[in-house]
Formats: structure tokens, sequence, C-alpha cells
């Protein structure tokens, strides 16, 4: 029975975790979720300042590579545009010693022709050579003269042939000469058009280069002139927190002074009836919570994500969607309303002396308030509802609790 007790408190142990590491998840989750609508990141104007430069940079570099690579692609067409040239200039020198050799040829040619019509004149202008030879054989009175004879006679017909033979040398050489001059002429005109089609793509890529660089260039000026935009807008909200900081001491002035007011009335009553106690630390619980969403962004010092500097947050910030009705945490008056370049609308409901203390909430970014200065709130009445005025990058409320002057957690009072 023992056993089974522990194993069942054991259970409820290890579920009980389980639950707390799932809300743990869960509230990292919403915190996530709802990152980006934290409070005084910058105006809408330096937001947009800001995204323009971050564009104008981001285009720069990707301009900057087009234009290495468009240099690089000119850089590698210099160099094949280069050896086309001296391949073009090589076949033409080519095709001019082929034509050269060509007319050489056809001079060489004539000569042979006019050497074979000379030779052959010669032998015919004392009749047919042949029968001369014949006769020559017949008139042989001696074997001797026979032989001698027939040898002249075959130096006769030989030399003939030969000059035919070199003429015909020659044409076939000529033939060979005029092949190769048609093949040179092909190529010197293949290589021509290849040129020209490179020709062609070198202006391209030229034009291609000379986009880019004014790109760049163009790039250069936007980036300058939204670096002065962005400088000019920071300086406008620097100069709205400054005034911003000026706002919120009158009012911790003004909340300092009515805390006091109303823990004197508190004592002086507490004293006539003799009941007076000495106030303790908030438990939780003394105020209402003031919207139904969850938190996106605590209370607490920090480093400002656009200025920089550390400094407090101080307050909740609550993100429930616009138009999410906003409701008074405890009852009260609400002393002051207005809007301001940061906060946008604001409404602040002194609540009075609570757990010992003068305590009032402040109400920021609303989209509009149902009451104003003067009028008594009772506490979950809704006052106004959830919006993004000043600086804010989406619907939420950013609720401040001032005790004694002095902003606090608000999660202490809640």
């Amino acid at each position: 029975m023992a056993a089974a007790l522990v194993a069942v408190m054991a259970l409820g142990v290890s579920a009980a975790h389980a639950d707390d590491l799932k809300d743990k998840k869960n509230k990292v989750e919403r915190e996530l979720r709802g990152a980006h609508q934290d409070l005084d990141e910058s105006s809408s104007d330096l937001r947009r300042a800001t995204a323009r430069l971050d564009a104008a940079q981001t285009q720069l570099a990707d301009a900057k590579t087009r234009l290495a690579t468009a240099r690089g692609k000119v850089e590698v067409a210099q160099e094949r545009d280069a050896e086309m040239q001296a391949a073009l200039a090589t076949a033409e020198a080519e095709l001019a010693t082929a034509e050269a050799a060509l007319v050489q040829g056809r001079d060489d040619r004539e000569v042979q022709r006019q050497q074979v019509a000379s030779t052959v004149a010669d032998m015919y202008s004392e009749g047919d050579p042949e029968l001369i030879a014949f006769s020559s054989l017949i008139d042989a009175e001696s074997t001797e003269e026979l032989t001698r004879r027939d040898g002249v006679r075959d130096v006769i017909v030989g030399q003939e042939a030969r000059a035919y033979d070199e003429l015909k040398a020659a044409e076939v050489l000529l033939e060979v000469r005029e092949e190769q001059v048609s093949a040179a002429r092909d190529d010197v005109a293949a290589k021509r058009a290849e040129a020209a089609e490179h020709l062609a793509l070198m202006r391209e890529l030229e034009a291609e280069q000379q986009a880019a660089k004014d790109s760049v260039v163009s790039l250069v000026l936007e980036r300058r002139d939204a670096r002065v935009g962005a400088r000019e807008a920071r300086a406008q909200d620097l100069a709205k927190l400054r005034e911003l900081e000026r706002e919120q001491s009158r009012i911790e002035e003004m909340l300092r002074k009515r805390a006091l007011a109303a823990l004197r009335r508190q004592r002086a009553a507490q004293a006539r009836s003799q009941a007076a106690a000495t106030p303790g630390a908030p438990s939780g619980g003394v105020l209402a919570y003031p919207v139904d969403g969850y938190v996106t962004s605590p209370f607490g010092y920090r480093t400002h994500p656009i200025y920089h500097y550390w400094g407090l947050h101080d307050g909740v910030d609550f993100a429930g969607g616009c138009g999410t009705p906003l409701r008074a945490a405890a009852s009260g008056k609400v002393v002051s309303s207005y809007i301001s370049d940061v906060y946008g609308h604001r409404l602040v409901v002194d609540h009075g002396a609570l757990a010992g203390r003068g305590v009032a909430s402040i109400y920021n970014h609303a989209t509009s308030y149902t009451v104003g200065v003067g009028d008594q709130v009772e506490r979950g009445q809704v006052i106004g509802y959830e919006g993004s005025t000043g600086w804010s990058t989406g619907c939420h409320l950013h609720f401040t609790v001032m005790v004694n002057g002095q902003a606090v957690d608000p999660m202490n009072w809640l």
C-alpha cells in the first residue's frame, strides 16, 4: 500500500514537472511571437529610414557583385578577342602566302606551256619526228648505225614526253594551290564571322558592365541619402525621447504628490480608527490585469535596441490584438490623458492608497479611450481599446504601475 502511494506521488510530481516545463515552453513561444512588439524601438520614420538604408546597403552589395562579375566576363572576353584576332591574322597571312603561291604557279604553268609549245614546234619544224626517225632507221647501213639512230629517236621522243610531263605536273601543282587558296579563304571568312559575333558579345558585355557600374554609383548615392535620412530621423527621435523624459518627470512628480496626499489621508483615517498597520510588500492581486493578453516584453533595465543606451523599460507589454478592451486595474480617478509622440494615446489613473502606498497606472498606445480627465473609474471597467499609436510596431498595451511616483514591476502587483 505504501509502495503504491509512493508511486502515485512520484507520478504526480512527474506530471507536475512536465506541466511546468510545458508552461515555460508556451511562455517562451509567446514571448518570441510578440518580440516584434517591443516598446520604444523607434519611430515609424526611423524604421522606414533604417529599412531604406538596409535595403540600399543590401542592393549595393548585390550591385558590386554584379559589377565584379561583369568585369570578369569582359576580361575573359577581351582575352578571347585577342586570341581570335591573332588567329585571324595568322589565317590572313596564310591566305596571302597561298595566293602568292597560286600566282607563281600560274606563271610557272604558263612558262611550261610555252616551253612545251616551243619544243614541239622545234621538233615538228623539220617534219614528223616519228617518220624522220623511221626513215633514219631504214637508211642505216650497219647494225651499229641502226642502234645509234634508234637511240637518237628515243631521245627525241623522250624529250617531248618530258616536256608534257612537266606541264602536267605544273597543272596538278596549280590545282593544289587553288584548293589551298580556297580553303584559306574559307578559314579567313569563318574567323572573320566568328570575330564579328564575338565583337557583338563584347559590346553586350561592356554595356552590361557599364550598367552595373551605373547601378553601383546610383546605389552609393542612395545609401548616402538614406544614411542622412536615418541620421536625421534618429536625431528627431532622440529629441522626442528627451521630451518624453521631461514629460515623465512631470507625471512622476504629480503622482508622487498625489501619493503622499493619499497616504496622509489614509493614515489620518487609520489614526482616527486606531487601526493603523505597517504596510508590507505587495503579494500580488492588488491590481487586476488591464487586458486579456500575454506578456511580450517584461519590466526591467535593458540596452535600447536602436540607440544602445542602458535604460528602464518602465512597464510590461501585453499583446491582445487591435481593439481588445482595456480595463481599469483598480478603482480610481483619471488624472491625465494626452497624446505622446512616443507613447501615443496615454491615460493616467490615480488609484489612491493601496497596500499602504500611493498607486497609479498608466495605459499607452491605445487606439482610443472611453474616459477622460476627472472621470471616476471602477475596477474592471472598460476604459479604452488596444492600439498601435506612437512608437509601436504592432497593437499592444504598454502598462506602467507607479508606486509613490516611481515605476515598479507591474507583475508584482497583478
